[in-house]
């Protein structure tokens, strides 16, 4: 597989995060392998010719333009994890609309509560009415 092309979210197909992270950390290793190696950085210190130097600044690039994909992997990876503004208010809504619910519930329990007491009370009051009248 292509190293530069491991890291490229068009290019992959969805899976679990844990094989993204698997399938990144080796395009990464794969790309930083050839990178700066020691026999190289020897061998600029003893020669000066440029082919040396030109072969260092392309691996540096190759090199910054891994981290630079690994970096902008890893980013992706984090704004997946937060759920966006539409998800937040729309739990935000089904919190309320449940509260909503509770509480319209309650109300309707406190009222039938209401209800009865004024039954119970007029009951009472039509009972002393009608014994005062007897008497």
């Amino acid at each position: 597989m292509d190293p530069q092309h491991a890291l490229d979210p068009q290019l992959q197909s969805p899976s679990p995060p844990r094989e993204d992270m698997i399938a990144c950390v080796m395009a990464l290793e794969a790309a930083l392998l050839p990178c700066l190696p020691a026999r190289e950085l020897q061998a600029i210190d003893r020669s000066p010719h440029p082919s040396h130097q030109i072969d260092v600044e392309r691996h540096a690039r190759d090199f910054m333009e891994a981290a630079k994909k690994l970096q902008i992997y890893f980013v992706g990876l984090e704004r997946d994890d937060q759920p966006t503004k539409a998800e937040i208010l729309r739990k935000e809504i089904a919190v309320m609309e449940e509260e909503l619910k509770i509480k319209s519930e309650l109300i309707k329990k406190q009222e039938r509560l209401i209800q009865g007491w004024r039954k119970e009370l007029k009951d009472q009051l039509d009972k002393h009415n009608t014994e005062l009248e007897r008497v």
